[in-house]
């Protein structure tokens, strides 16, 4: 009786070590990792630790050298194919003019050719087809913008024209917006260290954040002008704005 006691009192205190035993290994499974700051101020840093940044903006204005010219032809007839039979007459003549100007085929294209059915009143049966086409034409002379309307409306038989500003190469007025834009928020930055009581130090970085140029408002064109009197197109200015931001270091 005794030897089974002590049986029993060995089989549990193996027990209850297998059991603290297990119950150590998982504690020390679940144990969380411990994180290793080798420079604790390192962590919170950014990369640029002081720092002024500012944006700036520059415009400079200046002369369209380009008109975009839209012209209109269109026809309408009896039926869809006379319809495109006459705007294709319509269209070769407005081109030979266009180009008896002296516009590249580089510079004369196409935006828009359409063909359908018209509707009568009760919108339901056709009463006739359309057919239309817009040309875009690239003029590079601006001052003489006014003649070339009144030849391609007068002479080429254009019905729906309109007229824009811009300038064939916006990169050099840009370049000196983008120089004014980066001195202005230079001024802007030295101002806020002043007032801060520290002194400017090297740019860090410079960002582009826009660029556009703003011509002047398209214009319409309703119809010919007579020959004593030709039509008259004021060019204006086109403004080119530019957005930057400039981060300075702080000295």
């Amino acid at each position: 009786m005794p030897s089974t006691i002590r049986l029993v009192g060995v089989t549990a205190a193996v027990a209850l070590v297998c059991s603290i035993s297990v119950a150590l290994v998982v504690a020390l499974a679940y144990r969380p990792p411990a994180t290793l700051l080798a420079n604790p101020a390192a962590s919170t840093s950014g990369t640029i630790d002081h720092a002024i940044l500012t944006t700036g903006d520059g415009t400079v204005s200046v002369k369209p050298d380009l008109a975009t010219v839209s012209a209109g032809i269109s026809s309408q007839q009896s039926s869809a194919s006379a319809a495109q039979s006459d705007l294709a007459r319509k269209a070769a003549q407005l081109i030979t003019r266009v180009k008896a100007l002296g516009v590249a085929d580089r510079d004369l294209s196409a935006s828009g050719y359409w063909v359908g059915p018209v509707y009568g009143p009760n919108g339901e049966s056709i009463t006739a087809y359309r057919a239309s086409e817009q040309l875009v034409i690239k003029w590079h002379s601006v001052d003489s913008v006014g003649k070339t309307l009144d030849a391609i409306v007068q002479e080429g038989g254009a019905t729906n024209i309109s007229v824009g500003f811009g300038l064939a190469d916006p990169k050099p007025a840009e370049a000196q917006a983008r120089a004014q834009a980066i001195a202005d928020a230079r001024s802007k930055a030295q101002a806020m260290a002043s007032a801060a009581g520290v002194s400017l130090g090297q740019v860090i970085q410079v960002s582009d954040l826009s660029a556009a140029t703003r011509p002047p408002y398209p214009l319409a064109y309703a119809g010919a002008s007579t020959a004593d009197v030709p039509t008259q197109v004021p060019v204006g200015q086109a403004d080119v704005q530019v957005t930057v931001e400039v981060d300075f270091a702080i000295a």
